[in-house]
């Protein structure tokens, strides 16, 4: 059985497809909603695979900088001393294009952008737009999501 992601940009839902029934997980992507550019903020449309995944057996709400987790695991106290951070938690998907000019290579490439499915504080809204281009998850969501899909999984993003 084939497993595939499809990220509706328009909905804020990611949902998975496995020849049975589908699952479906609100999502908060790009605020500057969708776009391919490099330092954009947006989120990129098309299709992409999953490239490598990331902090396996990590604790929930463990955090990472630079996909390294830092030993940390996610707090109001974290937060308030670490006002600045983009929280990336508990699990990464590192995505990568699968379309040339469009999402892979040069100034539009979804990997050297570091595009991410990632956890989020479970205070940050889903279903809006908010990341700085990443498809931000619940934590509980991300590892389930995690758990289900290997590298090679194709996501596809749209805009509906």
């Amino acid at each position: 059985m084939t497993i595939s992601i499809r990220i509706d940009l328009r909905t804020q839902l990611l949902t998975v497809r496995d020849g049975e029934a589908d699952v479906c997980y609100p999502v908060s992507t790009g605020r500057n909603g969708p776009g391919e550019q490099s330092g954009s903020g947006c989120t990129p449309r098309g299709r992409h695979r999953i490239r490598a995944k990331i902090g396996a057996g990590a604790p929930h709400g463990a955090v990472f900088v630079g996909r390294r987790p830092t030993g940390e695991v996610y707090s109001a106290a974290l937060a308030t001393a670490y006002p600045e951070r983009d929280w990336i938690l508990s699990r990464i998907l590192w995505l990568c294009g699968e379309e040339a000019g469009r999402n892979r290579g040069g100034d539009v490439d979804s990997m050297r952008r570091y595009i991410y499915i990632h956890g989020t504080p479970d205070t940050e809204p889903m279903r809006q737009p908010a990341s700085h281009g990443c498809v931000r998850m619940r934590n509980s969501d991300v590892i389930a999501l995690f758990d289900r899909v290997d590298c090679g999984t194709g996501v596809e993003i749209i805009d509906s």
